[in-house]
């Protein structure tokens, strides 16, 4: 929790508590159902709740705005962004089942009132738009914008960026981004240069906007 605070100071109290709760219930869900690796489960403010918020260090969502977690897995980034942004709306998919009952199963026992969780995947989505898509280590930078890009909207409901995707991403990203075709428009940042951790070394955050 600590190394959350060092980073972030302007928490309520209700936020505290809500993010204080998580590592009780993260071990207790990964007794039953394993959603994070059982060696990083000890270090779940620095490599799941701190590496989430590197997406609210960049990019603050607008009141109101609609945001999409595509394969939250167990609820990353979008518990950890959904407490941050507590007026900012979330859905969080997931295609396994057992992953999404534990992230609902976690927003309702901290109370998190901006967060719906359904089984399926991004793509299946009918009658939705959304302002922001949010993801983590889940697919190639070329198909997470493939499935993505119908269901987001044109505008800006953030002051830093246009509407977009925003994902959290690891390792040599050269070949990929080049392999999407989105060179020309993507972004990228170092965890490590917002938050100087050993942990974030080789990790990013990559934004593509939504531009037609």
């Amino acid at each position: 929790m600590e190394i959350v605070l060092k980073y972030f100071a302007d928490f309520t109290e209700h936020q505290l508590t809500q993010l204080q709760q998580l590592e009780g219930l993260y071990k207790e869900w990964n007794e039953k159902i394993n959603v994070i690796s059982r060696k990083d489960i000890d270090a779940l403010y620095e490599k799941h709740v701190l590496h989430s918020l590197a997406i609210a260090a960049l990019c603050s969502f607008d009141d109101g705005a609609q945001v999409v977690d595509i394969g939250t897995g167990g609820g990353f980034p979008g518990i950890p962004l959904a407490i941050f942004f507590p007026k900012v709306n979330f859905l969080l998919a997931d295609s396994i089942g057992k992953k999404i009952k534990v992230v609902q199963e976690v927003a309702d026992a901290i109370g998190l009132k901006n967060v719906t969780a359904v089984h399926g995947r991004v793509e299946e989505i009918k009658g939705r738009t959304f302002d922001f898509a949010v993801s983590r280590a889940v697919a190639p930078l070329g198909d997470l914008w493939k499935w993505i890009n119908p269901l987001i909207r044109l505008g800006q409901r953030s002051d830093e960026f246009p509407n977009g995707l925003i994902c959290l991403k690891g390792g040599d990203l050269t070949n990929e981004i080049k392999e999407s075709g989105l060179q020309k428009i993507a972004q990228a940042w170092r965890i490590n240069d917002i938050f100087p951790e050993p942990a974030f070394e080789e990790k990013f955050v990559i934004y593509v906007p939504k531009l037609i």
